[in-house]
């Protein structure tokens, strides 16, 4: 019996000293856990994005589910049933800030045969009739909206240019030379279809940066007449008809939004 009482006595001091260690690791690993979190929040980010719904976010009305969570992701088909604008809009308005998101191209069903070939400066090739060589291109359109307001949006797509441009500056004939070219991506960064991708957008004023995939592909770009402030969106795009794609449909994923705002100029 005394030999049986020792023996109990000593397993019960080894599992006191197991469970003592087990605490000490356990409060070592949450001041571990509770330091990430403040790093986290010291760079000054805020996630738009929670991985579960679209809070936050102003659903179209009249979408009838085309915008969604999937897999922790914001999933959209392009096959939206608003009558009005079908994008995917913040709630919240933001002026100067820093923009994080992933973003990857699920499929691209539709064949685009009206793809450009976009110069450095911003123009577009012409042939000896002098209108604009165009190429056959799988392709998949979205982009981010900036301040509210589509003209000022970072184009997602196919196109050889790259991703990151921003179509409704470079197109405006109305705009300086110089605009439409700063407008235009200095090289093309985006993964293979399929892949994620991952955009920083800076916007300071009316100047604009974009880095893609770690590659600046725009670098302080003028926007004239962009407005001071406004909310942003996951663009829509693209029309389903009569059983197949009439235009570059927005077969895309997003994930990871984060947003820092960026003190008020004086």
């Amino acid at each position: 019996m005394n030999n049986g009482g020792s023996m109990n006595k000593g397993a019960m001091n080894h599992m006191d000293s197991l469970l003592k260690t087990s605490v000490r690791l356990a409060l070592v690993c949450a001041a571990a856990l509770g330091c990430g979190r403040v790093a986290a929040a010291a760079d000054g980010f805020v996630s738009l994005f929670n991985g579960r719904d679209l809070s936050g976010w102003k659903i179209p009305v009249g979408d009838n589910g085309h915008w969604k969570v999937v897999g922790g992701v914001i999933d959209i088909d392009a096959r939206s049933e608003a009558s009005g604008d079908k994008s995917l809009w913040s709630e919240k308005e933001f002026g100067d800030f820093v923009l994080r998101v992933e973003w990857r191209i699920k499929e691209t069903p539709y064949i685009n045969p009206n793809v450009p070939i976009v110069k450095p400066d911003g123009s577009e090739k012409k042939g000896l009739d002098g209108k604009p060589v165009h190429m056959a291109v799988p392709d998949s359109d979205s982009g981010v909206y900036l301040r509210g307001d589509a003209k000022s949006q970072v184009n997602i797509w196919c196109w050889p240019v790259g991703s990151g441009e921003v179509y409704g500056y470079r197109t405006d004939d109305k705009m300086p030379v110089a605009v439409r070219a700063g407008v235009t991506p200095k090289k093309l960064a985006d993964k293979d279809i399929g892949e994620w991708n991952r955009f920083e957008i800076t916007m300071v004023g009316d100047r604009l940066t974009v880095v893609l995939n770690g590659e600046t592909v725009i670098e302080k770009a003028l926007l004239p007449g962009v407005k001071a402030r406004g909310p942003i969106a996951l663009q829509h795009h693209g029309e389903w008809k009569d059983g197949k794609w009439v235009s570059p449909p927005a077969l895309v994923q997003f994930r990871n939004i984060e947003i820092k705002e960026l003190p008020a100029r004086p």
